[in-house]
């Protein structure tokens, strides 16, 4: 369905009629979202029947008339349609397997220099395999001057020196197939490093490879997901170039056909090594909006960073990614994951359906935080207002669509943590999670140490943070006047670099990451927390996994099956998962207190995090069972 065929929105378009369109849905409910409002006041209230300028009045003053108009502008220029016909489950590969995520800089270091490696790597694949992995996510590997760690790529087709070889890469690949696992890798084609070749030459004057980024005479008002500004002045062409990112990542041009062979042939590069697919790091932002307009100030401070209307589902980002999949991925039908903040459940739908040509998957992240907060903020993590968005994207997904379920990244700090900054309910809460993750619908993503627990660490100075991001966002409040103690609250609640203190391997010096002194400090419980302490713990967090994993991989209603929520409990998330052979009843406590159980229940408990039944459910208590 294409735009003559969709109503124009206008001022007098009411609320419930925007929301049945793709671009409407995801939009209102965004905005929604960062007012802490769920979508389902305008979906399932009397309040849908109001206009969309009523808007003003909802959000109590926070948008104004130039925010409507930017509103209307964006949902009019967002104009295809997803099918929603009927659909049967296209089986997959990828859609049973599960995948584990490696952040290699953090995994094992194999030639004692305090940095993770690829040989690292390589010699800890069997304990990846042990839990049943099927596939590899692996962080950036390319040669970089590692101003975001990795993801400032200066030349795509080499190894860091750090990491290691090529040869390294190739041999990584190889034994990953022996062991009947695929490696996925990461690629980055929103943005290069200003260090790369083609970044250099466009400062030395070729037009060729200045038509490879993004200038302006003048910036626009667009903010960098880093702090400040996203334009960077360079005296050499006496013009600003975009960086969405860190000062030192250049936004790329996609709407030049030679950039997007450049990329193309480097994914080509990486697929003929025999790369299985990809992790495409922040893709949905490679198209902009012609003219660079400037961002509304409001929709901005809503959603923490001004001008993203303008490149979150860029005018011609679907074109994109079906030329990308056709002239290369497709040849090799290679398997691809896209990162994509701020692409909803409908909008997604268009990038990673099974008919789309498009991704084979994405990440959506707005289950991540609770409505109304961003990860930097001081709170607390309230399972039960998580569970309406996995439900939407449990019921209402399609089934031309796969959604990947996870927790944790390398880009957020540990869920257990975020839900209870004590560490009391650490054990409950990881066996928890992965309950959650191998009993819904969708890909399972691991992040390393998720299978031992591990935990955010204790930080109490600026100087043991590493993350570009955490570095800028507490220069950036000093010079506000926020005070110390304030900003590093902040930083210890939101900063990425909980996710990446290495791998805590066993208890002895640097929890056997490495012989010399770390990158980054190693957390301090690592002596309770390893994967050698857990090897032996038949009741651990490790051996916990490899069960769940496997009940998921054995039955496939785990993997296929339909999914029902039971009931309206907030406290409790209920559900059904089943097909013609089985059927599964999963009851969960959101809170750490005892709830009575929803209801009657007649069955054994299959899987429990709690050793024995009891007559209540206990603080985050997690059943699984199967129904006879």
């Amino acid at each position: 369905m294409y735009s003559e065929e969709l109503m124009e929105i206008t001022l007098d378009s009411r609320l419930k009629e925007i929301v049945k369109t793709s671009s409407g849905h995801d939009i209102i409910a965004r905005l929604m979202y960062s007012l802490g409002k769920d979508e389902s006041l305008i979906t399932k209230t009397p309040l849908g029947n109001l206009k969309i300028r009523s808007l003003k009045t909802l959000s109590m003053g926070k948008l104004n008339d130039a925010s409507l108009n930017a509103l209307l502008r964006i949902l009019n220029s967002l104009n295809e349609e997803a099918d929603d016909s009927e659909y049967e489950i296209r089986k997959a590969w990828w859609k049973e397997a599960v995948f584990y995520q490696v952040y290699p800089r953090s995994f094992f270091d194999s030639n004692a220099d305090g940095v993770g490696d690829i040989r690292g790597i390589i010699q800890k694949l069997d304990h990846i395999r042990s839990l049943g992995a099927d596939a590899i996510w692996c962080c950036p590997f390319y040669d970089s001057p590692n101003a975001d760690n990795g993801y400032d790529i200066r030349d795509y087709r080499k190894i860091m020196d750090e990491f290691g070889t090529t040869e390294d890469v190739e041999e990584l690949i190889s034994e990953c197939h022996k062991r009947d696992m695929k490696l996925i890798i990461d690629l980055v084609m929103n943005h290069s490093s200003d260090e790369h070749e083609w970044f250099q030459k466009a400062l030395q004057g070729d037009e060729k490879y200045s038509d490879y980024y993004i200038w302006k005479d003048e910036p626009n008002n667009w903010t960098s997901f880093f702090s400040g500004s996203a334009w960077k002045y360079f005296e050499e062409k006496k013009k600003y170039a975009l960086h969405l990112f860190a000062e030192k990542q250049m936004d790329l041009n996609w709407d030049n056909p030679e950039l997007r062979n450049e990329m193309y042939d480097i994914a080509d590069f990486w697929l003929k090594k025999g790369a299985d697919g990809f992790r495409l790091d922040v893709v949905s932002f490679i198209s902009k909006t012609e003219g660079l307009p400037d961002g509304d100030p409001v929709i901005g401070s809503l959603i923490s960073f001004t001008g993203i209307e303008h490149y979150f589902h860029g005018p011609h980002l679907d074109e994109y990614l079906k030329e990308f999949h056709e002239k290369c991925l497709k040849p090799y039908d290679a398997y691809t994951v896209g990162e994509c903040p701020g692409s909803g459940l409908k909008m997604s739908r268009m990038i990673a359906g099974d008919d789309r040509n498009e991704l084979s998957q994405l990440f959506s992240f707005d289950h991540i935080e609770n409505p109304g907060k961003i990860r930097m903020d001081v709170y607390d993590f309230d399972l039960r207002k998580m569970v309406p968005e996995i439900v939407r994207w449990q019921s209402d997904y399609s089934n031309r669509c796969w959604p990947t379920v996870f927790f944790n990244n390398h880009d957020n700090p540990r869920m257990c943590s975020k839900i209870d900054h004590s560490g009391r309910y650490r054990e409950e809460l990881c066996k928890l999670l992965v309950l959650m993750q191998m009993s819904l619908k969708g890909t399972p993503y691991i992040y390393q140490g998720d299978e031992i627990g591990m935990s955010n660490f204790p930080f109490v100075s600026i100087e043991e943070y590493r993350d570009v991001e955490t570095l800028n966002l507490y220069q950036k409040l000093k010079k506000e006047g926020t005070k110390e103690e304030t900003i590093l609250r902040k930083l210890l609640y939101g900063s990425r670099d909980h996710a990446r203190t290495p791998m805590q391997w066993s208890d002895e010096t640097n929890a056997g990451f490495s012989c010399a002194e770390p990158w980054i400090k190693v957390n301090p419980n690592y002596r309770e927390v390893n994967v050698a302490g857990e090897e032996t713990d038949k009741d651990s967090i490790l051996n916990y996994y490899r069960r769940m994993i496997s009940l998921r991989k054995s039955n496939e209603a785990l993997i296929y099956g339909s999914f029902e929520q039971i009931g309206t409990n907030r406290n409790i998330f209920a559900y059904r998962r089943s097909n013609e052979e089985k059927e599964f009843l999963i009851i969960i406590n959101l809170t750490d207190k005892e709830r009575p159980y929803p209801f009657q229940i007649s069955q054994e408990v299959l899987i429990s995090n709690y050793k024995n039944r009891s007559k209540k459910l206990r603080p985050y208590e997690a059943d699984i069972f199967e129904v006879k």
